[in-house]
This record gives C-alpha cells, sequence and structure tokens, in this order.
C-alpha cells in the first residue's frame, strides 16, 4: 500500500484520497495499484455502501508521474500500465458504488480514474484533458473505451487526438460527468450524492452498475489493445522528441516513427 494514497471509512463511506498534492497527485504505479487494492478491499467491506476517489489539494490527477530529468523516456515501463489497469477494473468491477469527487484537473490516467467510478461530481474549477499525443503516446488506463462510451466517438477523438482542455460546464454538457458544481457548493454537494448512494439497495446497485457496463463497456477489450499499442509507443523516437520537447518547452516535431 503506497503511503501517498490515503483510505478510511467514515460510518457508510468508504474514502480513498490521492495524497500527494505537490504534484497534483500525479500517480505512479505503487499508488494505482495501492487504489485498486483499497477499491477492493473497500468493495468487500459490507459495512461500506458507497466509496468515494478524490485528489488532495488543488488537483484531482495530473495523470502518471513520469518524474524529471533528461532520462524520463529510458525509466517508463509497462508496471504504470499494468497498475492503471487494475485501478480501473476494480473501480468498474465493484459491486459498490463508486463517486469521483474532482476537485481540480484531471488529465491522462486522471481521466480514466475519475470516469470509471460510477457517478462523478466536479467543481467549476476541474478540467479534463487527454494529452498524451502531446508526447507521442495514446490514452490508456482504459480511456479509449470509458470516454467513447461517454461522449461518443467524435468527441472521444477530439480530446484524443488534439489534447483539448474540457473543462467542468462542457464535461456535463457532453456528458463526461454527472454534475458540475460551484467551487463553494462542490464539499457539500459531493456528500448528498455519497449519502443519496449509501442509502441505496446494495444488491440492486450492484445489479445496475453490471448491467449497465456490459451494456455500453467493452474495457477488457480495450485494455488489451491500449498494453499492446502503449508499450510499442513507448519505445518510440516520437515519445523520446515529445518528451524532449515538453521539457524544453517547445513544439514536437514528430517525425512518423514507430
Amino acid at each position: 500500500m503506497s503511503d501517498l494514497v490515503r483510505v478510511e471509512v467514515d460510518g457508510e463511506i468508504g474514502r480513498v484520497t490521492l495524497a500527494a498534492p505537490d504534484r497534483l497527485n500525479a500517480v505512479d504505479a505503487a499508488m494505482l495499484f495501492a487504489v485498486a487494492d483499497a477499491v477492493r478491499r473497500l468493495d468487500a467491506d459490507r459495512s461500506v455502501r458507497v466509496i468515494a476517489l478524490t485528489g488532495d489539494g488543488r488537483g484531482f490527477c495530473a495523470g502518471a508521474d513520469l518524474g524529471d530529468g533528461p532520462d524520463i523516456a529510458d525509466q517508463v515501463d509497462s508496471s504504470t500500465l499494468d497498475a492503471a489497469g487494475a485501478a480501473v477494473r476494480a473501480l468498474t468491477g465493484s459491486a459498490t458504488p463508486t463517486v469521483a469527487l474532482v476537485n481540480g484537473v484531471a488529465a491522462g490516467v486522471g481521466v480514466s480514474l475519475a470516469i470509471a467510478c460510477d457517478y462523478v461530481v466536479a467543481n467549476e474549477a476541474a478540467s479534463f484533458v487527454l494529452a498524451f499525443a502531446r508526447i507521442g503516446l495514446m490514452p490508456d488506463g482504459g480511456a479509449t473505451a470509458l470516454v467513447a462510451a461517454s461522449i461518443g466517438r467524435a468527441k472521444a477523438l477530439r480530446m484524443a487526438l488534439t489534447g483539448e482542455k474540457v473543462d467542468a460546464v462542457t464535461a456535463e454538457r457532453w456528458g463526461l460527468v454527472a454534475e458540475w458544481v460551484p467551487v463553494e457548493a462542490f464539499a457539500a454537494r459531493g456528500e448528498v450524492v455519497l449519502a443519496q448512494l449509501a442509502a441505496s439497495a446494495p444488491a440492486a446497485a450492484a445489479a445496475t452498475k453490471a448491467a449497465i457496463n456490459a451494456a455500453s463497456l467493452d474495457l477488457e477489450s480495450a485494455l488489451t489493445i491500449e498494453e499492446r499499442d502503449q508499450n510499442r509507443l513507448l519505445g518510440s523516437a516520437d515519445f523520446r522528441e515529445g518528451v524532449a520537447a515538453f521539457q524544453e518547452k517547445r513544439p514536437a516535431r514528430f517525425g512518423n516513427q514507430g
């Protein structure tokens, strides 16, 4: 269990908090595996009727923590991909309803973690961005299935190919999140949603969630494709160029290398 993931049980509410606010809760493999473990343990606890996922500080999750230094591209391996898949599978597979309380930026795998939850409440300061293309990668963590299931193929491609930042109001209008609320009302509204879901009949909620996910998601197929192709892209010259351009604050010059 990573010490950067905080897990608490508050009556009928299980709370999982990404606790690396100094880096906007950017996650590494250990954190993602810890989220997966926490969700599974809370789901098995019969006293817990709803699970909340949020981030500490002013961000929800800024994506994967790539570290710093000139050799970032050499340090990235498949462990974070595997861990992201584990976390998303735990969230979507939980019989207990899950709620994402998105208090700030959700980027990269942060988008996957948020919308893998059953109900997403975003405050007005939140934003959602799939910035993978800027560094020569593709969305992962199940995002290719989760985003498309939420907002449709056209807008999913728009987000994934352009890296456009989607604000909370737009995210609700598109169907990426259930609702947005003003910053000052966010905490109170989140507690109302958690209480409402905690009061639902557990067996009915589990069956409803399973049926809707079965009808709308082919998560395993998406994860298989993402893991295969992202591993290839992580070894590409375009990824190295994307990382270098990001570090040097310049436009990337991609060369269509595989």
